[in-house]
């Protein structure tokens, strides 16, 4: 499996991922997408952030998520909620 990279998901932004929950799909869309400030070592992939945002009342468990995109096909991300919002909650994942 390729390393996956901030420019697999920048391309992507404000577009919806379905993570699979039992039997249901999720929506989840990308709303940022953005490197870290850290430098990486040589070999290294370079750090990056996602946020996405899904609008049920419900808060989901920080876990891994088996998210699916069409253009980058299925990847299991660990969520983590940070906040809530009027649209509803966001959910970061950290790549390093």
């Amino acid at each position: 499996m390729e390393l996956l990279t901030l420019e697999h998901f920048a391309a992507h932004v404000n577009e919806t991922y379905s993570a699979q929950l039992n039997d249901n799909e999720v929506p989840f869309v990308l709303v940022e997408a953005r490197a870290l400030s850290t430098r990486p070592q040589q070999g290294e992939r370079a750090a990056f952030s996602l946020l996405f945002r899904n609008g049920s009342s419900f808060l989901f468990p920080q876990q891994i998520y088996m998210m699916r995109h069409d253009s980058i096909g299925e990847v299991g991300i660990f969520l983590v909620p940070v906040a809530r919002e009027r649209e509803g909650f966001l959910y970061q994942a950290i790549f390093n």
